[in-house]
């Protein structure tokens, strides 16, 4: 029998429970935040000369762009099926440059991981010069280092894989640091208790529990890299992209809507395999 419990006080039909207001000071610094956002976003779109109605006026003339695209429904065999062969070389060097970049920048990014990280790094003095270098390699985009790379060495695939590669280091340096840091400290402090050295405690204590993420991260570098070579083939970095910059130049639109169809697929074919490993592996 359960016990009975003590009278509870009467509770009115008409009350309400109070909700506490928040102090003035943190009301005053929510809106002082927002009107510092506002003010950017004017300024912003006055000194860019952001437009909407020529936005919407230019609209006309994106389709008809659109169209140019598209060969007339009864010639996309003919045209599109004739030209699609060509297209198969030039894909599979995008790949390649996306592969290659990812793997070598995995391989040079792993040290860098360990060094940049506050729980795993040898001193303060290298993890600053580690994380100094990170910084420089992520402030560079993929399309200037290609451009950069592409008159010191070769119009090819060259430049377009070390590009992806210096970039491929400092996005998973960054992405796998951050992860070591947030590693259960537990593991690394009752081995080096034991008296393991610092690389066995990597090994044994940090690895096992980063190793499903960072391969997460591998995968996703990859979907960018597949992404990014397109664009740097743009200026001579080889692959596809190099192959649209042709047919741009010589206005060869159904060569370039054809181009635009197979990259598309090809992205969202990978993105999905992507995406399924990802899952299973975290």
């Amino acid at each position: 029998m359960a016990p009975d419990r003590p009278p509870q006080p009467p509770v009115s039909a008409g009350a309400v429970a109070a909700v506490p207001t928040p102090p003035l000071a943190g009301r005053l610094k929510g809106m002082l935040a927002l009107l510092i956002v506002g003010a950017i976003v004017v300024l912003a779109y006055r000194q860019t000369s952001f437009d909407l109605e020529a936005l919407f006026t230019g609209a006309a003339d994106f389709w008809r762009f659109f169209g140019r695209l598209v060969p007339p429904f009864s010639e996309v065999g003919s045209d599109w099926g004739a030209y699609l062969p060509e297209l198969v070389g030039p894909l599979i060097e995008t790949l390649q440059i996306a592969y290659v970049g990812t793997f070598f920048g995995t391989l040079l990014a792993m040290p860098l991981i360990f060094l940049a990280s506050a729980n795993t790094a040898n001193d303060p003095v290298t993890m600053w010069i580690a994380r100094t270098l990170l910084t420089v390699l992520r402030s560079i985009p993929d399309l200037l280092w290609a451009a950069i790379l592409v008159p010191i060495l070769v119009v090819g695939p060259l430049p377009g894989a070390l590009a992806l590669t210096l970039f491929s280091i400092g996005i998973l340096a960054k992405l796998g640091s951050e992860t070591v840091e947030s590693a259960d400290p537990g593991p690394l402090e009752a081995l080096r208790a034991a008296g393991a050295g610092r690389t066995a405690t990597i090994v044994y204590a940090v690895v096992p529990q980063v190793a499903a993420t960072m391969v997460s991260y591998i995968l996703y570098v990859f979907e960018i890299n597949v992404r990014a070579s397109v664009i740097i083939g743009l200026v001579g970095a080889g692959g596809i992209g190099f192959t649209l910059q042709t047919r741009l130049n010589f206005f060869d639109y159904t060569g370039v809507g054809l181009i635009i169809v197979v990259i598309f697929a090809v992205v969202l074919i990978i993105d999905s395999i992507s995406v399924w490993a990802r899952s299973k592996l975290i």
